[in-house]
């Protein structure tokens, strides 16, 4: 059973050290204050019912001058504001508090400001106490994660448009749900794999080199000897890191059924030339293979709509698929504001 000495004794252990050492209330405890107001970067100003200054502690810029109202070097129409708000306390005796920002030469700082009410014996208000903090990176990360929740979400709705137009042509050029199935988780896997890619790099896209292998690699086969890559590898943007990835999965898809990949000695090639015309940057990108007379070329499908015209149309470029005399050539040619080539 506790004894009520020993509960005495550690009720009072919250004033333990204040009752032992009584010069820490004075002059050490000023002096620690200080220290915390200096790393914390919070600046204190106390001014009487006249908004003179009676005292001030760690006043950096834009606070520190030489003017009396406390208000520092700060543009006319922030300074009023405090200045009212400073007004406000006194009339009221409530405490205000609000948020300033200070144009500077490189962009903005942002400040919190607290007024508060000092009051007498009698509790009639003989001054504020103002305290300034400064919020500048605080409100940089809001600023960049409310720009990156809306990236987010502008691209989460750009890939569900993509997977509703693929969901529609593949309902069409399907024979039934089976083979819907089929097709549609064989491209919504290659839709995942690009994205990979592009989550990865924090959004900013993919590498052509790095696409292709990863939309070829998935079906097996060894890419350091089906796959010959020649050319340049510009860094593909979002957008068209899923469209060109989705154009090589149809033809991996293609070739792998009765195309070159179909063969253990088989190979596709694939170039990427950066040509210049009209002083404009573009990508040509070629797939070329040898294939089986048994194309399936006359049957409309889904890879070939969206080889000529899904992909090109969403990357406003242009695309052409030539079948014939045991020979494919895919060619998508698309502008510079979908890659970047440092």
């Amino acid at each position: 059973m506790r004894s009520r000495t020993a509960d005495k004794t550690e009720g009072a252990r919250s004033d333990e050290v204040i009752a032992l050492h009584p010069a820490e209330s004075g002059m050490q405890l000023g002096r620690a204050l200080l220290h915390a107001l200096h790393n914390a970067g919070i600046s204190v100003l106390y001014q009487d019912r006249e908004m003179k200054t009676v005292w001030a502690r760690n006043m950096r810029a834009p606070w520190a001058s030489d003017n009396s109202d406390g208000n520092g070097i700060l543009p006319v129409a922030q300074a009023d504001r405090i200045s009212v708000a400073k007004r406000d306390v006194v009339a009221s005796g409530n405490p205000e508090r609000l948020e300033i920002s200070v144009p500077v030469e490189n962009g903005v700082r942002w400040f919190q400001i607290w007024v508060d009410a000092d009051r007498g014996d009698a509790g009639d208000v003989q001054g504020v106490v103002t305290t300034m903090v400064e919020t500048t990176e605080q409100k940089r990360r809001e600023q960049t994660l409310t720009t990156l929740l809306r990236e987010v979400s502008h691209r989460s709705k750009n890939l569900l448009a993509i997977i509703q137009s693929i969901a529609t042509q593949t309902g069409r050029y399907s024979d039934g749900i089976g083979d819907f199935l089929t097709r549609f988780r064989g491209r919504l896997q290659s839709l995942a794999s690009s994205q990979d890619l592009v989550t990865s790099s924090n959004w900013r896209g993919a590498a052509l080199h790095e696409l292709v292998i990863s939309q070829v690699g998935r079906y097996g086969t060894n890419t350091s000897h089906s796959l010959r890559f020649r050319g340049a590898n510009p860094y593909l943007n979002p957008n068209a890191a899923l469209h060109i990835g989705l154009a090589m999965h149809e033809l991996a898809v293609n070739s792998v059924s009765y195309g070159a990949l179909s063969r253990p000695d088989g190979f596709v090639e694939v170039t990427a030339n950066l040509n210049t015309a009209a002083g404009e940057v573009a990508l040509s990108l070629t797939w070329a293979e040898t294939i089986g007379t048994n194309s399936g070329r006359n049957q409309k499908r889904f890879g070939s709509v969206a080889l000529e015209r899904v992909v090109p149309a969403s990357l406003s470029g242009t695309a052409s698929l030539d079948i014939a005399d045991g020979h494919l050539e895919y060619r998508l040619v698309v502008p510079h504001s979908n890659f970047e080539t440092q």
